[in-house]
């Protein structure tokens, strides 16, 4: 099996213990974590093949986050190390019932967003992978990271691999070039990037904030969607960059912090047909209902992940199946504390195959 890579930013993750919020607490848990490093890990736990790439500066939290993901069985051979730069940082807070979960980002100057693309060695980081993972995260960082995320998919592109991106737009960064908004900057950088990529991964915010489609009036705060606007939303999306095959939008109700109904999307351009997923036994689309979660940060990545995996996998790779298992992967993350999901292939298949009763497995 050749591996996935994944090109973006691993940072100090500080969060505050169970549901503290950060200004109660004088405890700090530190993990490492990252988008594409979550989908990494998630790659590797499912039983696959995956390198990181990445820059960090030389020093001991560096090597901690090395550690961190090389633990999992990530290839780290091409982590770009520098003299300039530091290592980001993200400081969460989970919610619970009507409070939200709370990011505070502190990644101005991290070496990612300082490297340039030509001090990455893109030859041998595509040397022996099938496919590229992206996000929409690492180009909002700075205009080097852009660069870097554009020229990574071209070079994946030469070398005959399959490219993916998760859209994941965040609104708290896109602030590099002071002459857009966030939105407007976003939309000019992803445009540049998209013609190099085959699958596209996000939810409707993503669509609407990143790409400017919209799912009619569907209001993702109501706490309920209408699936029924989806399909369009994707065929828009291949109208635009008809070099897309499949398009996946996540479909999170979210009735509280505590409670999300959780399923997708998977739209697949060549036969214009969406399949949704999880399905009852009538084949009706009806989410997964996570009543407790434990941790929903990197619910998005192991989706993500899950769908990369099964794509290069023959017996999970037509399309119902591929979004079965995407949704399932990401659905047994919300039971996980922390960034990286730990569920094995396994258990993913347990419960696509309708095991969703939480007995102890003796």
């Amino acid at each position: 099996m050749k591996k996935v890579v994944t090109f973006g930013e691993i940072m100090g993750r500080l969060a505050a213990p169970a549901n503290l919020r950060l200004r109660q607490t004088r405890n700090i848990d530190v993990t490492y974590a990252g988008a594409e490093a979550s989908v990494a890990a998630s790659i590797c736990n499912f039983g696959g093949k995956a390198r990181y790439v990445t820059a960090l500066p030389k020093h001991a939290l560096a090597e901690a986050t090395m550690d961190s993901v090389r633990a999992v069985g990530i290839d780290t051979d091409f982590i770009l190390r520098t003299d300039q730069g530091r290592l980001g940082l993200y400081f969460l807070e989970t919610g619970a019932n009507q409070r939200p979960s709370n990011v505070i980002y502190d990644r101005a100057g991290s070496a990612v967003s300082i490297a340039k693309a030509d001090q990455y060695d893109w030859e041998g980081i595509f040397k022996d992978a099938q496919w590229l993972h992206l996000s929409g995260i690492t180009p909002a960082l700075s205009k080097n990271a852009a660069e870097a995320t554009l020229v990574a998919a071209q070079k994946a592109k030469e070398a005959g691999c399959f490219v993916s991106i998760d859209l994941n737009f965040r609104g708290k960064l896109w602030k590099w070039d002071s002459n857009y908004s966030q939105r407007d900057l976003a939309q000019r950088t992803m445009r540049g990037i998209l013609p190099f990529v085959d699958v596209i991964v996000g939810n409707e915010e993503d669509c609407h904030d990143v790409l400017g489609i919209q799912a009619g009036d569907t209001d993702v705060h109501s706490g309920a969607l209408d699936i029924s606007r989806y399909p369009d939303v994707a065929r828009q999306v291949v109208q635009q960059f008809p070099n897309v095959s499949k398009v996946a939008i996540t479909l999170r109700e979210s009735l509280s912090a505590s409670h999300n109904n959780w399923g997708a999307m998977l739209f697949d351009a060549a036969t214009d047909t969406p399949s949704f997923a999880p399905l009852d036994e009538n084949g009706n689309y009806r989410p997964y209902q996570i009543k407790n979660i434990v941790d929903r940060v990197g619910g998005g990545d192991s989706f993500a992940a899950g769908l990369i995996f099964a794509s290069i996998t023959p017996e999970l790779s037509e399309t119902q199946r591929a979004v079965d298992y995407a949704v399932a992967a990401s659905c047994l993350k919300h039971s996980i504390k922390g960034d990286f999901n730990y569920s094995t292939r396994a258990e993913v298949e347990r419960l696509m195959g309708g095991n969703a009763s939480g007995r102890v497995v003796r």
